[in-house]
């Protein structure tokens, strides 16, 4: 397993966790995933043999929380 951390600055309240968590958390190969809305953080558990990092921000920003780089 691997754990990537992200930034979403648009993340602002429950509503926002629960869409990230679903959306996530509905992807082949991701075990868990934990947000954080004060720090704005999103951490993913994943293995990396079936999702990559390409396709977790690219789901990030489909829900509208696109990652701050």
């Amino acid at each position: 397993m691997a754990t990537a951390t992200y930034t979403a600055p648009a993340i602002s309240c429950h509503h926002c966790q629960h869409a990230i968590e679903t959306a996530l958390g509905a992807l082949a190969g991701v075990e868990a995933v934990q947000v954080d809305i004060t720090s704005k953080h999103v951490e993913v558990r994943y293995d990396p043999a079936q999702v990559d990092e390409t396709k977790l921000v690219a789901t990030l920003e489909e829900e509208g929380y696109p990652v701050a780089r």
